[in-house]
């Protein structure tokens, strides 16, 4: 038995937002220190990964946007949240019998979700700072000058958002790849009941119909 989880233009959106993600890595990195500059010669040199990566960051946020509006409701915290947070140890050894059954989305998910929207909020707004030409959009919208204090900030502000962002975006994939099946739903939009059995119950559930519940077992 095969569930569809995703569609395929959201399967479209998590590719544009997971490739930005990865060229902004990289080209943020070259600009971020002397030793890293060489990463710029994937983007064709210093000169043209100053102008792209502000673009793709652009790319990022308009992606975002898109993932934020399809799947904030399936990601709002709820009661069994707090229940496999506190049992967490069972979650890391695969002892889903001691798990409560969840929606779409369990509460690590949930995280990684809401973590990422603040910080691309955090990283957008800060990177303007650092962009000539959008630094002068928002001057000459509302009307003031950022001072050399406030743009260190913001390009003090920006790194450690990144830091964190890439972090919680290395802990993301990790998890994606050890729990087989998830990349191939990311990739094909199905699960198979078994999976869906195991690891997100309740959502299963939903998915299948009140008729079809009593074929979906944890070996299907």
């Amino acid at each position: 038995m095969r569930v569809r989880r995703y569609s395929g233009s959201a399967r479209i959106n998590h590719w544009i937002v997971a490739i930005s993600f990865v060229l902004l890595l990289l080209s943020g990195l070259s600009l971020f220190h002397p030793s890293l500059f060489w990463l710029a010669g994937l983007f064709g040199g210093g000169t043209t990964v100053r102008w792209l990566h502000p673009w793709i960051g652009v790319v990022l946020v308009v992606g975002f946007i898109g993932l934020f509006l399809r799947f904030f409701a399936q990601n709002l915290p709820e009661r069994t949240d707090w229940v496999w947070l506190a049992r967490i140890r069972h979650v890391l050894k695969g002892d889903d019998e001691y798990l409560p059954e969840v929606g779409k989305y369990n509460a690590g998910q949930k995280f990684v979700f809401w973590s990422q929207s603040i910080l691309v909020i955090v990283l957008f707004v800060t990177g303007l700072g650092l962009w000539a030409p959008g630094l002068a959009y928002v001057e000459g919208l509302f009307g003031f000058k950022a001072t050399i204090d406030q743009l260190r900030m913001a390009a003090l502000i920006h790194a450690g958002a990144a830091v964190l962002a890439i972090t919680i975006w290395i802990v993301h994939v990790y998890a994606a790849i050890w729990v087989r099946g998830t990349i191939s739903a990311m990739t094909r939009g199905f699960v198979t009941g078994g999976w869906g059995w195991r690891h997100h119950r309740k959502w299963l559930r939903k998915e299948v119909g009140h008729d079809e519940r009593s074929r979906v077992t944890p070996a299907e």
